[in-house]
């Protein structure tokens, strides 16, 4: 007499149906039907969303607070008191976006880390889409975002400036972000089930970035063809001047205009397009049994 194992119990489920026995797929990380990942997804975010300001006074305010108090200290201490800003034009306004691009970063990914385990009811469905809950975590963070851009459009508008058609390209600068973030977010989320370590791991990684990507400071600080080169290495690094360049004032630096060489642009794009490609392989693939692994 032979015995099912439980991992051919997961593939394949007879489901009694109005027209009988049909077939229900295991765990996956797309599920059968694209139309339900994608309003799953859009289900969890807003419902996040939500649930973060529920029952609070100020509300969307103190989302707002955290990039605005940060600003305010980096620009006292790096405008007046090591006056960076001399010869740069909306620096308060270039200084704020970078804030504010790095929180989406930082939110987006540090709440993929624990997303699969924070859903743990809905993984354990056997017909739930996976992917759900690492891009639930990206859009949300995304609506944060989208929000928080508003003050720094008030802002640029007030110290001057005027609408470009570069803003145009400052949209597909963000539209890279959210992508860059996407990726990594699929990567983290997938691998914290089997490893914990991620997390400590990426929360110092996470404060390398916000020093090394020029947040505070400008390209024109960096010395040294070599190491302009290097800095540009870093995916976030190319985002954040490229918006710069392309919303606040074409005198900001951009990728092509500090690397020695175009072709060197293809190595922050590599990354991205790798996270985005390696991350959903890598989810796809270990998705299936992250149930086993809670």
């Amino acid at each position: 007499m032979s015995t099912a194992t439980p991992e051919r119990a997961a593939e394949i489920v007879p489901e009694v149906s109005g027209e009988g026995l049909r077939e229900v797929k295991g765990p996956s990380a797309l599920g059968d039907d694209p139309q339900r990942l994608f309003r799953l997804t859009w289900t969890l975010a807003t419902t996040d969303f939500k649930l973060k300001f529920f029952g609070s006074f100020l509300g969307y305010l103190w989302q707002l607070m955290n990039p605005l108090l940060l600003f305010g200290v980096l620009f006292v201490v790096f405008s007046f008191a090591l006056n960076l800003d001399a010869g740069l034009k909306y620096y308060p306004v270039a200084l704020l976006l970078g804030i504010v691009m790095f929180s989406f970063l930082n939110e987006a990914t540090s709440q993929a880390v624990r997303s699969l385990m924070m859903r743990e009811p809905l993984v354990r469905k056997v017909n739930f889409p996976r992917l759900a809950v690492p891009m639930a975590s990206t859009l949300a963070a995304t609506f944060n975002l989208l929000l928080n851009l508003v003050p720094v459009l008030i802002f640029l508008l007030i110290s001057g400036a005027t609408p470009r058609l570069s803003w145009l390209l400052f949209v597909v600068a963000v539209a890279v972000l959210v992508l860059f973030a996407f990726g990594l977010s699929m990567i983290l989320s997938v691998s914290f089930v089997r490893f914990r370590d991620i997390e400590p791991i990426w929360m110092v990684i996470l404060q390398m970035l916000f020093y090394a990507s020029g947040v505070f400071f400008t390209v024109d600080a960096i010395h040294g063809t070599f190491l302009r080169d290097l800095f540009f290495c870093n995916p976030f690094a190319a985002i954040l001047a490229t918006a710069r360049h392309t919303l606040v004032d074409g005198s900001w630096t951009s990728p092509s205009q500090a690397m020695s060489n175009d072709w060197l642009l293809l190595i922050p794009v590599g990354l991205i397009v790798g996270s985005v490609v390696f991350g959903f392989l890598l989810f796809r693939a270990l998705a299936p049994k992250v149930a086993e692994d809670l």
